[in-house]
């Protein structure tokens, strides 16, 4: 029996994740074993400092990099992320695969369901979140909103909220989802207004380029349609040369055979947004990803990129 050793970080979502992903694959190849090996981030162990410092300390990947090194070393066979955490430059000798389909995509507030909503949060509600982008975005509909750093796996998360007294905590739906925290959910936030991280709501599978065994399991697992979506996303991303750290949404869904991108970029205070759209042939997502991108820039993206970074 062939023997495949799946990485993921130690959070009960990524158990959750890997659990999803393994599920169709251990059904559809009885003679493949499937293991799984939990590898600890700098993310992981560091809850206190921002993001962007522990991102900054662990070479710009805060919840990617020992996995990475993993594979790379051959300690394991295939990683399993959640795409939204994966930076957009990979590592030569690695390759992403199609991801598995795609979770809701969407922000959530969470808290108390009859109060947890924009409309009705009270004047000056303060707001769980420490993502540059969902901080940007809530000051952009709410500016009255306070924001308070909250970092951690999602329980936790949840449990802080409610433990500091906030309003509110805004995290990603599809990691709820996951878990079955779905009667935490207060309101699902609009696309139009919040779109997410490049990537939110999907897996990404990351193999050697050189493990042709692992490849050819693994592909099978892979939504093309999913692929061109984030691929879309993710180029226009890299083409910002954005990360975490700074506050850029975009969401790509596909509708005849054509690719539609929306993208957007805010200011960290929320009171300057840009968007832009496009549309292109599904097969070209990193074309349609680079002309969102362009346009983005011709209305003065990189000046609110570069304040944020500063920020």
């Amino acid at each position: 029996m062939r023997t495949l050793v799946v990485g993921s970080r130690a959070s009960q979502l990524a158990k959750a994740q890997v659990k999803e992903f393994l599920g169709p694959l251990r059904a559809r190849f009885t003679d493949v074993e499937f293991r799984h090996q939990l590898i600890l981030e700098g993310g992981d162990r560091d809850r206190r400092s921002a993001l962007a410092s522990v991102s900054q300390a662990s070479g710009g990947a805060a919840f990617s990099t020992n996995q990475e090194a993993a594979l790379v070393a051959g300690e394991v066979d295939v990683i399993v992320h959640s795409l939204k955490d994966l930076p957009t430059s990979n590592p030569a000798e690695l390759i992403l695969l199609p991801p598995p389909g795609r979770e809701d995509v969407r922000d959530a507030l969470c808290g108390p369901v009859e109060t947890a909503t924009l409309t009705a949060l009270p004047l000056g509600a303060r707001v769980g979140t420490s993502a540059a982008r969902r901080i940007a975005q809530l000051l952009a509909v709410r500016p009255d909103l306070g924001t308070v750093p909250i970092r951690g796996n999602v329980p936790p998360r949840l449990r802080r909220g409610r433990e500091m007294g906030l309003d509110a905590v805004m995290l990603a739906a599809a990691g709820l989802h996951r878990l079955g925290l779905n009667d935490q959910i207060g309101q699902l936030l609009p696309i139009e207004q919040f779109p997410p991280s490049p990537g939110q709501g999907a897996l990404g599978i990351q193999v050697r380029a050189d493990n042709t065994f692992a490849i050819e399991v693994l592909s099978t697992a892979g939504d093309l349609q999913v692929d061109a979506e984030v691929r879309a996303e993710r180029a226009m991303l890299a083409e910002l040369h954005g990360g975490c750290s700074v506050p850029v949404g975009a969401h790509a869904h596909t509708d005849g055979g054509q690719l539609h991108l929306y993208g957007q970029v805010t200011s960290v205070d929320g009171t300057k947004q840009l968007t832009a759209r496009a549309s292109g042939p599904a097969g070209d997502p990193a074309a349609l990803g680079h002309r969102v991108a362009a346009e983005l820039m011709h209305q003065g993206a990189q000046e609110i990129l570069d304040k944020a970074r500063a920020t």
